[in-house]
Formats: structure tokens, sequence, C-alpha cells
């Protein structure tokens, strides 16, 4: 993509690359007037464009607007179309820009179900509505009926509580289309008679026949691989757009789609090229794929890398074996990476998936020739779930009659020789053939619909699966290290080395210069700032050891509530340290949520009441150790500081387009969902500019970050030569025996970035030697975070970085 870098509302704006956006979530108590009211603020920070959460309209109610009912109107909760053109106006006179979060893949299964009018026609008129060919469902897995899974038990109990008002049938808030002609059967009859079958909710792991997001029941998806869905269901944002309303895009989940590079092919031509950007999660060796018409990704690939920057390998594994040692975890169930999350793979694929493993074989069975033995449905069930659980990265990209790339052939391939090599020899028919098959080459199999199914819903099937065994189960089992535990992380690689970093950074700067970073998002489990403190335990892993076993050892003293088990102990009161408190209000849902996601003794739809409470009631005991949490936190504090400004200056001025997530220019302690969802805190313009007209240093942590934020925001508005698109990377390396400690490197010709890495390890070995020194390029250089120092030539890091852990140069004109 070679758009320019401008401003928006600048001639170019049509065609704008941002120098820097800010993610607000929007939602009925932050409304676009709410967000309007922030503008000079956001303005005078330095970012160029808004970035909102999902802003079509959505079930009612909904603080995070993925669950989208309407593809044709703004949300009125948020002040309509009408009040997202005045937000846009109010954008605009302060030279801000808007990218809008749209969500392709899914539509929200609402209650009651006529707010999503295009599925109420199909539940009504089953195939022959016009909206039939809009959701991803089998009509032939249930005898062309849609599987509902909303009843509180089985059909059968339940039949009672249903009833016919007004030509609709009720259950409790739900609202279901009647069938033409079947108004005034009996009510068994008449429930046997719709398009849609009512189930039992537990039903769904194993019946539903349509595809959702992940696993989640009440978000359909869509087929927007269909010219005709694309077009209905991107008309109002693509209107926005060619109205000056929005300048670009970030798009949702864009894994689940059949054919994500042609989508975004479609969408890069229905906008003239925007700036668009997806929310695709790679792993550290996997390449964004070089046909996808987008600038790149929202950025999980630059928090690894950063994050990892803070984060003592040595430490890391020091931390590990006191894990493993306090908990005493079997290595599949928490206690090894590589074997928990194995583990939960397999898990999600028996239960969580088992609908969709079911409709995969079902392709695979009539793709195949009649008398292949590989055919026997509990031999291809086996065979699928040990292929899926090897594909280690979200999915692979085969596009049904185009050869698969020789990166996907590989990756198939090698995933079904381990599972042939590793437990299951016996299926290396099925196996073969399986691979094959999603690979779209299958030999002897004529390339019909069903072979072409299977491929594209292999790839859909994998990414769920990565999803939940690695993200959800895999991160709430696996918990030395509760940073590691974060979207777009490997716990299996907790650390960057500078070498690693400059080259991830050369690497996007050639690629993909307009990608997006991220440091914090409404997704990461944890905030940046609390994921920084923790990496610092890496520096101080023997104060961790002793800490934690004293707070166990009294806690059994003092008669506090036992912990249900050590893993539950080790996490709760590692997340407490990273709040730097005992707020329970914050821990007990956050504990919860943790143990059910790991699925080991409860989950949330098979839920142990006794250990539950057995958890609460530990967590809820957690105040008893405030004062303690607090002194061990003090502890991390010159390491977790140094962390946090360090890794805001990296995301600032690295290749990229750094999207700063709302509230985190100061800094921000929060857990996962719902906690990190809250409305935008409101922010004082005047507070901002008097801080940034002080010449002297903050000596505060607040202050110190949003100083930081905004003059590097500034910075990157102002120079496009230096931060931007067209912009160089050039690494600067130390020379000295303490030069492992800097990370530095040059953008443009005019600014320098450099910042300290594992501050406590340095101080260990006695601080910033003065043979240890930074050469600079020629000219005069002037520190723009703390103003009145220049430095020259071989500049000391005693000198740069004593006094403050960053440091920011600019050359003299």
């Amino acid at each position: 993509m070679n758009a320019d870098f401008v401003t928006a509302g600048s001639p170019a704006a049509g065609l704008v690359t941002p120098s820097a956006t800010y993610r607000v979530q929007v939602q009925p108590g932050f409304t676009f007037a709410d967000v309007a009211g922030q503008v000079p603020y956001l303005a005078a920070l330095g970012v160029s464009h808004l970035h909102l959460s999902p802003v079509l309209e959505a079930v009612p109610g909904s603080t995070h607007g993925y669950d989208v009912v309407d593809h044709t109107r703004v949300r009125e909760e948020l002040g309509g179309e009408r009040g997202l053109r005045e937000l846009s106006q109010t954008a605009r006179s302060h030279g801000l820009g808007l990218v809008l979060d749209i969500v392709p893949n899914h539509m929200a299964v609402p209650v009651p179900e006529q707010l999503n009018e295009p599925l109420w026609s199909v539940l009504r008129d089953g195939p022959r509505s016009p909206y039939a060919d809009w959701f991803d469902i089998d009509w032939d897995a249930l005898g062309g009926q849609v599987l509902l899974p909303v009843l509180g038990a089985p059909l059968p109990d339940v039949l009672d509580e249903l009833s016919v008002v007004d030509g609709e049938l009720h259950y409790y808030d739900h609202r279901f289309p009647l069938r033409p002609g079947t108004q005034t059967l009996p009510m068994a009859e008449l429930v046997a008679a719709q398009w849609y079958r009512l189930a039992y909710w537990r039903q769904a792991h194993t019946e539903l026949n349509y595809r959702r997001f992940f696993t989640i029941s009440d978000l359909i998806a869509v087929r927007v691989e269909r010219p005709e869905v694309f077009e209905a269901t991107h008309a109002t944002v693509l209107r926005l757009l060619r109205e000056g309303v929005a300048d670009g895009l970030r798009i949702d989940h864009p894994d689940g789609l059949a054919d994500p590079a042609g989508y975004l092919r479609q969408l890069a031509e229905a906008t003239g090229g925007r700036w668009t950007v997806v929310e695709k999660i790679l792993q550290r060796d996997e390449p964004l794929p070089a046909d996808w018409d987008c600038a790149g990704t929202t950025g999980y690939d630059a928090l690894d890398r950063i994050d990892g920057v803070f984060t003592d390998p040595a430490g890391a594994a020091e931390v590990a074996d006191f894990y493993r040692e306090f908990t005493g975890v079997a290595d599949d169930l928490g206690g090894r990476w590589p074997a928990t999350v194995r583990q939960a793979a397999y898990r999600v694929v028996g239960h969580d998936l088992a609908a969709e493993v079911t409709r995969l074989v079902g392709a695979a069975q009539r793709a195949a020739q009649r008398d292949r033995p590989a055919c026997d449905v509990a031999v291809l069930t086996a065979a699928l779930r040990e292929l899926l659980v090897r594909i280690p990265v979200y999915r692979p990209y085969v596009v049904p009659g185009r050869p698969a790339t020789a990166a996907d052939t590989e990756m198939v391939q090698r995933a079904a020789a381990d599972a042939v090599s590793e437990s299951a020899p016996e299926l290396a028919s099925a196996l073969g053939y399986l691979r094959d098959l999603a690979l779209g080459a299958c030999a002897g199999v004529e390339l019909g619909p069903d072979s072409a199914d299977f491929a594209v819903r292999f790839a859909q099937v994998a990414s769920a699966l990565h999803a939940k065994s690695v993200e959800d189960a895999g991160f709430y089992r696996y918990t030395p290290l509760l940073s590691l535990c974060e979207v777009g992380r490997d716990p299996g690689q907790p650390a960057t080395t500078p070498e690693e970093f400059h080259a991830y950074c050369a690497t996007i700067q050639r690629n993909r210069p307009a990608t997006g970073t991220v440091l914090s998002t409404h997704d990461t489990k944890r905030s940046a700032d609390l994921r920084l403190r923790l990496a610092a335990l890496t520096e101080h892993p023997g104060a961790w050891r002793d800490w934690l076993g004293e707070r166990a050892e009294r806690a059994v003293g003092a008669g506090a509530p036992a912990a249900p088990d050590r893993h539950t102990e080790y996490t709760v009161f590692q997340t407490a340290v990273g709040l730097a408190g005992c707020d329970t209000e914050r821990l007990v849902p956050a504990a919860l949520k943790a143990v059910r996601e790991a699925g080991l003794r409860t989950t949330w739809t098979e839920q142990d009441e006794a250990y539950e409470k057995a958890v609460t009631a530990f967590v809820s005991a957690c105040g008893g150790h405030a004062e303690e949490v607090g002194e061990l936190a003090r502890l991390l504090g010159p390491s977790a500081e140094a962390n946090a400004l360090g890794a805001a200056l990296l995301h600032l001025t690295m290749p990229g387009v750094p999207d700063v997530y709302q509230g985190t220019e100061g800094p921000v302690f929060t857990l996962v969902d719902p906690d990190n969802r809250g409305p935008m805190a409101r922010a004082d313009v005047e507070a901002l500019e008097a801080l940034l007209s002080r010449e002297d240093q903050p000596v505060d942590f607040a202050r110190a970050k949003l100083r930081l934020t905004a003059v590097v925001l500034r910075l990157r508005r102002e120079h496009p030569e230096w931060y931007g698109p067209e912009a160089g990377y050039t690494p600067l390396l130390a020379e000295g025996p303490a030069a492992g400690h800097v990370l530095s490197f040059i953008r443009g010709d005019g600014a320098i970035t450099a910042v300290t890495r594992l501050p406590h390890r340095l101080t260990q070995s006695g601080g910033w030697p003065t043979t240890t020194t930074l050469p600079l390029p020629p000219g005069t250089w002037h520190n723009a975070l703390h103003p009145g120092a220049s430095y020259e030539s071989h500049v000391p890091l005693s000198d740069l970085l004593g006094s403050s852990p960053v440091a920011l140069l600019t050359r003299e004109p």
C-alpha cells in the first residue's frame, strides 16, 4: 500500500496512512458525543486518527459491538449515523480522522431473534429465504432444519413453556417466526414443522449445523465470500468511507473467512485502497500472507517482540522451575507448555468443536471414492483430530481449485507425518487422505463441492481450535509467568534479543511499513503496564520464590481460607502482584474466569459449584495480604517502570502505525475483559499542555509516561520523514561491556530511540560503566524527553540513560 502519510483533512486525505491511532471503546455508556468531547485532548496528544470499536447496529446494551444485528444502520445507542457524522466533523476540525472496526465473519443470534432480520427470514422461510445463502448452514445435516440450542432443558421437558403469541413462538425472552401455515398446529407438531429445531443448549457441542465464531453459538457465521453478501453487509461502511466520514478500517477475525485473501482483494477494490489492518495473530516465524491486500496486522506480532525485549530468558526459566516445584502440576496439565497446549487441543477438538469435526468428517466421506477404506467414520474422526491438533499456526490458506502454497503444503504434510509417527501409525491411510483433502490435492478424488467444502472448513476449524486451545485453555493452564500468556505471545519463546528485534523491524519496514502495532487492546488478557511489571519477576526470580513461599506459610498459620489448589494460589498471587494490590472485586471474577477457561476442575458449561466457592473464598481473603503484595510490587517498581517506559517508546517509534488503547498514555493496570473494556476516562487537555510546557523531567511514572507518549506522537505527526512508511530503520549498536542492556535504532535520518533493558541486572553488575557508549551519527542531537540535554559523537550511556531509562534524540537542523 503506497498511501501518503498525511493528516486527516489534508488535500490527500482520501488515501491516508495514519501517523498513530487511538482506540476508543464506544458503548452505550460512552457514545459518539462523549468521544467528540475528548477530541481536543486527543488532538493535543498527537494522534492522527480515532479508532472506534464496531459502530453498526448490535445487540442492545452490548459494550463491545461485535454482535452485529444490522449492517445497514449505525448503532442508535451510540448516537446513530447523525452522531457518527457529527463526531467525524468535530474530529476533522481538529485535524483528525476516523478508523472503523468492522466484523465480516459473523452476526449475532440475538434475543429476541427478530433483531436480526436476515436471520429471522431464514428461520421463517428456510432455504427459500432470500437470505438463506447469507449464513453458513448445513441444511442436509438435520433433515432441512437449523439447530437453535436455546432451551434450558431437553425439548420434551419444556414444551409446556412454549407459547404462540401474535403469530410468533415465544420461549421466555426468545421470539421465533412460524413457518407459514403452521400456526394452528398442536404445539408438538408446530415445533417439529419449523425450519429450525429448538434444542437443549448442551446439544450445540455435538449437533450444531451452522458455523459459528469459535465456540460461541449466539454468533452465526456469515458467508461474506458470496458477492451479494459482501455488498449487502459492507454497503453502509463503504458509503461512510466514500462520503469522508471515515478513512480506514480494522478487520476483525479474518481467519474465520473462507478466503481471507480474496475478501481483502475485494475490500481493497471497493474502498479504493484505504488503509486497512487485519486482526491476524502470527506465530514468531509466520509471515503475513503476501497476497493479503492490506497494510498489515493490528499488531500483536509487535507486542510479542516488544514484551520479549524486557523479559530475561534465564530468569524466566528460573521462574518456570519454581512454578513447577510449587504447583506440582503434571507436564500436560500446566507443567510444560508444549505438552499442555497439545492436551488442551485434544480436549477442545474432541469436545467443544465436536460438531465442527462431525461436519468435516461428513464432507470427507462424501468426497471419497466409495471403496476407500478410510471412509469409516470412527477412523476419519480420529485421524482428523490428530491432524488438526498438530497445525502449528492458526490455519492454512488453501483456496479450492488453486495450488496450495509451498509453506502450507509443508506445514500440513509435516502435521500428518508427525501424527503417524507420534501416536497413530494405524491411521496412516486416513491421515494421508485428509492431508490431501486439506491441501485441495487429493489423488483419485474429483475436486467437487464436498472436497472444496472440506478444504475451506478444515482451515476454519483449525483457526477456532488454535484460538480456543492456546489463548483460552492453554494460557490459563500454563501460568509460570502470566505476562507470557498473552494474545500474540508464545510462552515457549519468552524473550526477544536486540538482534531479533532489529530483524523483525527491518522485515516489517521492508514488507509492511504501514502495519499496525499495539501494546494493549480490548482483547489483551492483561494491560501492557501490568505485563511489564510481571516481566520484572524474571529479573527477581529469587525474590518471587521467597515471597510466595512465605505467603503460603503465613496463610496456613493465620487460618485464612485454603487455596483450592496450588495452581490457583500461584496464579492469584501473581495476578495481585501485577495489580500491586488485592482488589478482590476485580480479582474474584478474573480468577473464576481463569479456572473456567482452564477447564480442569470447572468450566463455563459444567461448573463445579463447590470448587468455585472455594476459589471465591480464597481470593476474597487476599486482602489480608495487601501489605505484602505492595511490598513486592515496590521491589519490582524500578524495573517495572523502566520496562513500561521502554516498551512505550519502542512501540511509538518502531516501524508501523502505533495504536494507543484508551487511557494507556498513562498507567493502566487492567485484567481480561470485562475489566479492560470500560468507558474511556475523560482527560484534561489543559493539564496535558501544562505538563508538556515544563522543562524539567517528571519525577513520577504517570506523568513521565504521559509526557513521553505525547512528545513522540507529536513528533510522528510532524515528521513523516522520520516515522512514515518511507522512513528508514537502522539499528544503532552500543559499544562496551554493558551494550546488551540498551536497544537503540535510528528512524529516518533524524531521530534516535534508546531504551534500557533488564535494568535490575544492570544495577546488579554496577550500573552503566563509562566505557559503554552509543556512537551517534554526525551532528548535534537533543533529547526530546529532557529539554536542554544535547549530545555528539560517542555518548556514554551513563550520561544518556543515567537519570532516565529512555531517551529520544532528534538531530539539530
